[in-house]
This record gives structure tokens, sequence and C-alpha cells, in this order.
């Protein structure tokens, strides 16, 4: 035989996530494509003496998966050894998160600033004990007297400084927050030390920018446990300037280039999918439409292999999140308010013009638009945005999606469903503030919040991000989520009617992920003449309990038929 495969796997289950998702036991690659799939005697003429063969031993064969958006140089840079880790269960209370500064103090030079990722007010000790009990400066002072500390919260709405950032930064009781943020103040009028949204760029703009070394580095870092993860591809949801503010600039437009470097030695273990971010959050139309126009160059791929490396759009900011009370929502918060949109404008009326003007901008220039918005007013409000621009700017197969989608409603459903457009929902957050969103919004709003179940039926397409930095990438949790509907911190379900199979799952991790790529047409199944990107995760996914799923080890990965976790041979 002229060509043998390079690959061939046998004896396992092959979930080929094709249109009928049907089940093979064996599959080969052969020139980083999958050229057979199907049983034993469909692969054998195949094997020749340099083929590997796999010998899966029951293990299922899943398509790689395509965390459709993930922060990559943010998480890197939001991971030890790069940041203190203070998600649960590492950190469990205040205590325990100035314990974690402390130690950082005595390893670092006087001065130096100290940064961790991941607290989260739902599960410190103290802040559930008494919700009206938040983070404060005076909770690191005493640790951190000298040194400055910046916090960044799970969901990168909330940044939480001691007293010596604060002085750094020039913040006190005169400082006017930045449009569409807020500096929290006590009952004397003095900064606690939390900042909220668009006021945590003015900590941002204090701190040094990162260097192209450190940006080089968290990448690694992140396509290292993406490697290990099962994950092939994911969406960089927003590169550019309107990121400069953000995380130290990780999401700034140099990061572009480090990405385009890494694929040109080599390193890109992972397919990366663009979105550029023109401007920031409360941006209004002028700047919007004069920095959209300015991204042309970061757009220029170059000579990158676009099925490598891929600018699909931009993104927008529409509203904030709700627990910071800034999703814009039809009935009001517990406690009152409603939140409102955070583009440029006094009122609501003006908020929705602008960010329809914003929208028909981009979606006339020809981008794929992604579309922060998590309230259900705000998401109704850009639905009919997206709608109306594709009626006065007609354009095929234009695949723009709401990026959360936390309050879906059936109106949007039905806006999404009619014209071809997506949502990319996050059951990681889903599991992680489940327990929380009460709170804010109720129990049977919090029971709805991420409604799978409703999306798919109304006929619309749904992808799964893990939001990293904001939960850990682990499509696996994200699964058992979708398909129990149980929260991380009290495992109660939450929302039992909008649970979904777990194939339906599966699809949003792969053949979904890749449409929202423009790209199904070569990834997200295993079928002959697609790329060969695999994910072998030990034990029958198809028969597991889902509650199993987490601790399912995923042994072997494969981009592009290059092997790039090997659990067999470590």
């Amino acid at each position: 035989m002229d060509t043998y495969a390079d690959l061939v796997f046998l004896g396992g289950r092959v979930v080929t996530v094709d249109a009928e998702f049907s089940v093979a036991s064996a599959l080969a690659v052969t020139g980083g494509v999958i050229s057979a799939v199907g049983g034993r005697d469909d692969v054998a003429p195949l094997v020749g003496p340099d083929t590997r063969v796999v010998d899966l031993r029951g293990a299922t064969l899943l398509p790689g998966i395509n965390d459709s958006h993930l922060h990559g140089c943010a998480f890197g840079m939001a991971t030890p050894p790069l940041s203190l880790h203070l998600s649960h269960p590492a950190v469990l209370s205040l205590v325990d998160v100035a314990e974690a500064v402390r130690e950082a103090v005595g390893r670092v030079p006087s001065g130096q600033w100290i940064t961790g990722h991941g607290w989260d007010t739902g599960y410190l000790d103290e802040c559930v004990a008494d919700p009206s009990r938040l983070p404060s400066r005076r909770d690191l002072d005493a640790v951190s007297p000298d040194h400055p500390v910046v916090l960044y919260s799970f969901s990168g709405h909330a940044t939480w400084v001691n007293s010596k950032a604060l002085e750094l930064i020039g913040i006190d009781r005169h400082t006017v927050a930045p449009p569409g943020g807020a500096i929290v103040v006590d009952e004397t009028a003095e900064p606690t030390g939390l900042l909220h949204e668009g006021a945590q760029a003015l900590v941002q703009n204090a701190l040094p920018s990162l260097s192209r070394q450190e940006r080089t580095d968290a990448i690694r870092s992140t396509l290292a446990t993406l490697a290990r993860l099962g994950v092939t591809s994911y969406t960089e949801p927003g590169l550019g300037p309107g990121g400069a503010g953000i995380m130290r600039g990780a999401l700034g437009a140099e990061t572009l280039d480090v990405y385009r470097r890494l694929l040109a030695d080599g390193e890109l273990t992972a397919r990366v999918g663009v979105l550029l971010l023109p401007t920031g959050m409360a941006s209004a139309t002028e700047e919007f439409a004069r920095a959209l126009a300015a991204l042309a160059p970061l757009g220029e791929s170059g000579d990158a292999d676009p099925r490598r490396l891929a600018i699909h759009g931009v993104k927008i900011f529409a509203d904030g999140i709700v627990p910071n009370k800034t999703a814009w929502m039809h009935e009001p918060y517990v406690g009152g308010g409603c939140g409102s949109l955070c583009v440029g404008g006094e009122t609501d009326t003006e908020r929705t013009a602008e960010i329809d003007t914003m929208i028909r901008h981009a979606h006339a220039a020809g981008h794929q638009l992604g579309v922060h918005v998590t309230g259900d007013r705000a998401i109704d409000t850009v639905a009919d945005a997206f709608a109306a621009a594709m009626a006065d700017c007609p354009r095929p197969d234009a695949r723009h999606y709401v990026i959360h989608g936390d309050f879906l409603t059936a109106h949007s459903m039905k806006v999404l469903a009619a014209h071809g457009f997506g949502v990319n929902m996050n059951p990681t957050i889903k599991w992680t503030v489940a327990d929380m969103e009460e709170e804010f919004v109720g129990a049977e709003r919090a029971a709805y919040a991420w409604p799978y179940r409703d999306a798919i039926d109304a006929g619309v397409r749904v992808a799964s991000g893990s939001d990293a930095p904001v939960t850990y990438p682990d499509w696996r949790q994200g699964v058992a989520t979708m398909v129990l509907r149980e929260s991380k911190a009290a495992g109660r379900v939450s929302g039992p009617e909008q649970r979904i199979g777990l194939a339906e799952a599966i699809r949003t991790y792969t053949i979904n992920a890749a449409w929202q790529d423009f790209a199904d047409d070569w990834k997200g199944s295993l079928e002959p003449g697609k790329v060969a990107d695999l994910c072998v995760l030990d034990g029958d996914l198809l028969t597991a309990d889902p509650h199993d799923l987490p601790t399912m080890p995923v042994i072997l990965t494969v981009m592009g038929g290059q092997v790039v976790h090997d659990a067999l041979r470590d």
C-alpha cells in the first residue's frame, strides 16, 4: 500500500459527533487528517510498519474539545506561578486570602506588586455568613502595608486592592469613577478597596504592562494545561486596543503578535480563533467607529495558517454581570435596581441607540460579532440589533452570537434562531454561581440562568466555553453540569427543566463550537477528510454516571495528527 496511517485507534468507543451521533470502534489518521472511521476491518489495511496502533481498551475517542470562550493569555497570567491562586477550595475565607498575601510578601522584594486571581464572595466564609460583608483594603493592610496588592475576582468584573495600591493608583474619596464603573466606598465615603467594572481600569493604568516574555510564558502555560484536558481549539474572545487596560494588557493587541510568533515557532498546540476588541466598556459610537476602522492591520494574517490562527470578528461589551447588579434586567434585582447597558449615553434610550449603531457598524464592515451580554433586557436589545443590522445590510451566514446569554428570553431565542445566530453559554460558570445568584435575582430566575434546554429546543446554535480564567477550562465539568444542573457549593439542582442530554452537551463543545468558528466543514466531528483533532477519555463516557465524568482522565490529545499530550507513554 502506498500510504499507511500514522495513527490507528482500535477497541474503543469512537464518538463521531456526526449528524447521527454515530459510534464506531476504530479510527485512522493519515497526514494529519482522519482517513477512516468504522470497525477493525476498516482500518486494518492502513496499518503499516511505522503506524502507531493504540488499543483503546474501551476508552472513549472524541473530537478534540473546542472551548469557544477562553482568555488564553489572561488564564496563564491568572494561575501559579504567575499569580496567587485564590479560587475555592484553595481559599475558604478572607483570612485565607490574607494568609496567601502574607506568604507572598515574604517571597518578593519590598514594594513589588502582588497579584492574585479567583476570589469569590460566594465561597468566602465571612461573606457567606453576612452577605453585606465585602472584601476590604483593611483585610489586606495588616499583612501587606508596604507591598501594593491587586486581587482579581473570579468573574473579572471586580478588583480588590489594599491601601498601598490605592495610594499608588491615586484613588481617594474625591476620585470619580469612569463611566460604567464604580468605586465602592464605606459609610464615611472612603474607598473600601473594591472596584467594579470600568473602575478597574484605574488599577490597570497604574500597573506595568506585561512584557512580551510574560505574555509568551502565560500562553505557553495555558497551552500545556489545555493539552492535558483534551482541548485542541479555543476562541480568544477579545484582543485589541480595548483590552489594553485589562489584566496588565493581557487582552491587548500585543498578545496577538505573541500568538503569531508561537505559531511560526511551532509551539501553538491548539487552534486559536480571535475576536478583536476595538474598545472597552462604556464606549460611545464615535469612539467605536474610529477604533473599528483602525483594526484593519490587526486582522491581517500574513503567512499564518488560518486553520491554526484566525481572526473571526469583533467583540462588544453590552452590559456587566449579575453578581455586580450591572446586567440590564427587565425586572429589578433583589434590593432594587435593574442595571443598564454599559455603552455611552445618559438614558436607556440613548444607550440602546448606541449599541444598535455599534452593532450595525461592525455588521456592515463584514465582521462576525460576539457581544458580551448577560441580562434579559440587554439580550433582547442585542438580538433585535442583530436582526435590524441584517435587515439593513443583508449578509449570508454572518454567525453573530451573544456571549454568556445568562438570561436568554423566549423572544431572543426566536430572533436568534430565525436569523441563524448563536449563543455561547458557560456551564462551568453556572456550576460555580448557582448557589449565590438567588440573593441577587431570586430563586426562580437563578434556576433559569443559562437555559440550555429552551435554547436548543428553539433552534438556536449553542456553543459552550469556560470563560477561563473566570472558571477552570474543564469541559468534563461543563458536560456534567449541562446534564445534571447541580451546583458546586451545595450540589443542589438548579433548573432541572433546563437539563440537556449527553450528546447535546458534547455537541456544544465540538461541532457547534466549530460552527461558531466557521469551521464545521473541516473540524468538530470525527469524519473522513476532517482534521485529526482528537481527545481520548479513559473509560466509557456514554455509559458513565455523569457525576463521575469530571474525574475521568484525559489520556491522549492529538491536534492535526500531532500528539500533544500522551499519558499512555508518560
